[in-house]
């Protein structure tokens, strides 16, 4: 297994274990706008959330699909920090073929039963498919992290471990 495989499957198994993103989006002022989401990742590390087509960030996405997410652990110790920074684009899922798995992992993961089938079916399903990683991992050493860029063709990796 090469290095950016073992990376990609440190990035997959913190999207898997957490249940909790930070969406970033441009308001129409250009203002950095930040919101506490609920989403489920599939194997090829695209996040997805339900959300309502009115709220701030669906509208800032109607006007630029570009979006960046960080995704961690939560600690109280800055020694056992690690979490996963990463950017790319934002589609809304409209097909209902191409909705229904991922709506149905959705409620399962979140136990989301009967009462919010209504609910559901008014909210857009989101998917963001990252095109760049930064993983932060501090238990390693303070500062530890790895950088992976995806494209069509390749993995570009970076890592940079430092000991300050």
């Amino acid at each position: 297994m090469s290095d950016s495989d073992r990376q990609l499957k440190t990035i997959a198994a913190l999207l898997h274990e957490e249940s909790t993103l930070a969406l970033a989006t441009t308001d129409k002022d250009g203002q950095p706008c930040a919101t506490p989401l609920f989403y489920i990742a599939d194997e090829e590390l695209t996040l997805f959330w339900l959300s309502s087509e009115t709220s701030l960030h669906s509208e800032n996405l109607k006007r630029t699909t570009s979006a960046v997410a960080t995704i961690y652990r939560h600690t109280d110790n800055w020694k056992e920090i690690r979490g996963v920074q990463l950017r790319g684009s934002v589609t809304v899922i409209v097909d209902p073929e191409r909705r229904r798995a991922p709506i149905k992992a959705y409620c399962e993961r979140f136990q989301l039963g009967a009462v919010f089938k209504t609910a559901i079916s008014r909210c857009s399903l989101y998917a963001l498919r990252p095109v760049f990683f930064r993983y932060i991992d501090n238990s390693k050493v303070f500062g530890h992290r790895f950088e992976i860029a995806l494209n069509e063709n390749a993995v570009e990796e970076k890592s940079d471990c430092r000991s300050e």
